[in-house]
């Protein structure tokens, strides 16, 4: 369920707009955090980026192995191998 901020903000002349503080205080978005782009039918939906495991999906407490995210059940299945 989408809930609105009450926040309208206008697009720049190079396409930018700007976060209100607040709501990026809210979400933990921090200077130079990678924000994700969803298009579902007419709205533009923006989520903080959070890498995902490269094998199951899995997106929470990942470890990073040559560059490659990859969370702790995975990485137990591949030392068993």
């Amino acid at each position: 369920m989408m809930k609105s901020t009450g926040v309208v903000r206008k697009v720049d002349e190079l396409g930018r707009i700007v976060l209100p503080i607040e709501l990026r205080r809210n979400l933990d978005i921090e200077i130079k955090d990678p924000v994700e782009i969803y298009v579902d039918g007419d709205m533009i939906i923006l989520k903080k980026y959070q890498a995902s495991c490269l094998f199951c999906g899995n997106a929470k407490d990942n470890v990073i192995y040559k560059n490659k995210h990859i969370c702790p059940n995975c990485l137990e299945e591949l030392k068993k191998q």
